[in-house]
C-alpha cells in the first residue's frame, strides 16, 4: 500500500479528534431533527426544544423515522438509475490534476447530459401520472432514516476496501481508525476502471438529489394549495440555476479540494449522500408549508440578486479553469493575467510547476469566489422571510464550511508551494473578503 495520507490537521489534534466525534455522533440526529421540526414542527425550534425537553430521549426516539421498504426502494431505484447514466451516457474525455503520487485520474464528463435526463425523467413521470413526486416528501423522514444508515455502512465499505484493494497509488492508512474513517483511505477510490465512487456520491447522487428534491418541494406545494408560490417559485429558479452550473462545470469541480484533495471518508461521502439532500434543501422543505407572498418586485428583485451571485461564482471558476487550461496565456478583464510560477515536489520526489492567478477575481481575494456563493445561498433562502431561524441554517453552515476550508486550502498550499505561497499572500492579501479578511 502507499505512504499514509498526509495526517496534518488545521486545528489542535484534541479540537480535531473532538471535532470528528462530535461530526460523527451529532449530524445524524440533527438531520432527523431538521426534517422533523421543518415537516412537523411548523419551522419552529422552539416547539421542537419544548417537545424534547417535555418527552425527553423517548421523545426523540419516537419521532426518529423507521427506514421502510418503500424508502429503500426509492433510493435504490434513484441510486441505480444516477449510476447507470454516469456510466453509460457519452461524454468527453477529461483528465483530473496530478495527484500528490504522481497519478492523473480519467473522468467521462458528462453529468449535464445526466442533469437534463434526470429532471426530463422525474418531471415526465409526474406529468404523465406514472410517479407523484409527493411520495418523496410524504416518505422523506425515512428516506433520511435510511440514508443515514445506508451511508454509515457505505462509509464501513470505503475503509475496508481502502484496507485491502485500493483503486490507486493514492492510498493508504494514518494509523488511526478515526482518522481513517473520518477522512478517508482513498482519494479515487473506483468499482471497476470506470466507476468513480467520488463522482457518484458528490456529484450524482448528491448535488442530483438536490435539484430533485428542489422540484419534489414545488410539485408537492402545488398539490397541497392548488399553486405555486412566488417564494417557492424563487427559491426552486435559484437553487435549479445553481445546481445546473455546477453541472455546465463539473470537470472543474474535478479540480477542486473535494476531489483532488480530499479522500473517501465520512467528511465527504456521508455529508454528499445525506447531509446534501437534506441541509442543502432545507429552505425548499421548509416553504412547502410557510408559502410566502413577496409579491412581484421584491421576487424579482431577489431573483436578479441571486442569479447575479451564482454567474458570478461561476465566472471566478471559469477564470481559473481557463487560466489553468492555457498555462496562463489568456486574457482575464481585457488583458493578459498577472501570476507567480511556483515550483514544488511530489511525494514521489519529483519536481513540477504551478502557476499561481493573481489577476481578476482571484487578485481581490484567494477565495473570493466564497463571498458569492453565500450570498447566493442567502438569496434562495430569505424568500421565506425571518418568522424561524431554521431556514437559514444552511447558509450559517455553509459560512462556516467555506470558512474552514479556506483556511485549509490555504494551509495546504503553504505547505506545498513554501516561499511561493508567501510571495503569492503578499501580491493576493486577503483570504476571502477583499479589505476584510
Amino acid at each position: 500500500m502507499a505512504a499514509a495520507p498526509e495526517t496534518k490537521t488545521v486545528h489542535s489534534p484534541a479540537l480535531t479528534y473532538f471535532s470528528m466525534l462530535s461530526l460523527l455522533s451529532l449530524c445524524p440526529p440533527f438531520v432527523i431533527l431538521l426534517w422533523y421540526t421543518m415537516v412537523h414542527a411548523d419551522g419552529s425550534v422552539v416547539q421542537t426544544r419544548n417537545y424534547l425537553k417535555q418527552h425527553g430521549l423517548q421523545g426523540f426516539i419516537d419521532i426518529w423515522p423507521r427506514p421502510t421498504a418503500i424508502a429503500w426502494k426509492i433510493i435504490f431505484v434513484y441510486g441505480a438509475f444516477e449510476a447507470a447514466l454516469q456510466l453509460l451516457l457519452p461524454g468527453k474525455r477529461v483528465e483530473g490534476p496530478v495527484s500528490p503520487t504522481g497519478n492523473r485520474p480519467v473522468y467521462k464528463a458528462n453529468g449535464m447530459a445526466a442533469y437534463f435526463v434526470t429532471l426530463v425523467t422525474y418531471i415526465s413521470l409526474w406529468w404523465f401520472e406514472i410517479f407523484n413526486p409527493t411520495v418523496v416528501y410524504d416518505h422523506l423522514g425515512e428516506i433520511y432514516s435510511a440514508l443515514i444508515f445506508g451511508s454509515l455502512i457505505f462509509c464501513v465499505f470505503l475503509y475496508i476496501k481502502g484496507h485491502v484493494a485500493p483503486s490507486s497509488t493514492d492510498s493508504g492508512s494514518s494509523g488511526n481508525l478515526i482518522i481513517d474513517f473520518y477522512w478517508g483511505m482513498e482519494l479515487y477510490p473506483r468499482i471497476g476502471k470506470n466507476f468513480d465512487i467520488k463522482v457518484f456520491t458528490n456529484c450524482r447522487f448528491g448535488m442530483m438529489s438536490w435539484a430533485v428534491l428542489a422540484v419534489t418541494y414545488c410539485i408537492k406545494q402545488y398539490e397541497l394549495n392548488g399553486k405555486v408560490s412566488d417564494s417557492m417559485l424563487v427559491n426552486t429558479t435559484l437553487m435549479l440555476v445553481y445546481v445546473t452550473k455546477f453541472f455546465w462545470w463539473e470537470a472543474g469541480y474535478w479540480n477542486t479540494m473535494d476531489i483532488a484533495h480530499d479522500r473517501a471518508g465520512f467528511y465527504i461521502c456521508w455529508g454528499c449522500l445525506v447531509w446534501v439532500p437534506s441541509v442543502y434543501t432545507s429552505p425548499g422543505m421548509y416553504l412547502v408549508n410557510h408559502p410566502v407572498n413577496l409579491g412581484m418586485q421584491l421576487a424579482l428583485y431577489i431573483l436578479v440578486a441571486g442569479i447575479l451571485c451564482i454567474y458570478i461564482n461561476y465566472d471566478c471558476d471559469r477564470q481559473r479553469q481557463e487560466f489553468r487550461r492555457t498555462n496562463g496565456k489568456c486574457k482575464i478583464w481585457g488583458k493578459a493575467p498577472s501570476k507567480i510560477e511556483a515550483t514544488y515536489t511530489t511525494t514521489s520526489g519529483e519536481t513540477k510547476t504551478s502557476l499561481l492567478l493573481t489577476a481578476g477575481w482571484w487578485g481581490l481575494a484567494r477565495h473570493f469566489h466564497y463571498v458569492p456563493e453565500i450570498l447566493a445561498a442567502f438569496f434562495w433562502t430569505v424568500p421565506a422571510l425571518f418568522n424561524h431561524f431554521l431556514p437559514y441554517f444552511y447558509v450559517v453552515f455553509l459560512t462556516i464550511l467555506l470558512f474552514d476550508r479556506a483556511k485549509r486550502d490555504d494551509d495546504r498550499c503553504r505547505s506545498k508551494y513554501g516561499k511561493y505561497w508567501k510571495l503569492y499572500c503578499n501580491k493576493v492579501p486577503y483570504k476571502i473578503i477583499p479589505g476584510i479578511y
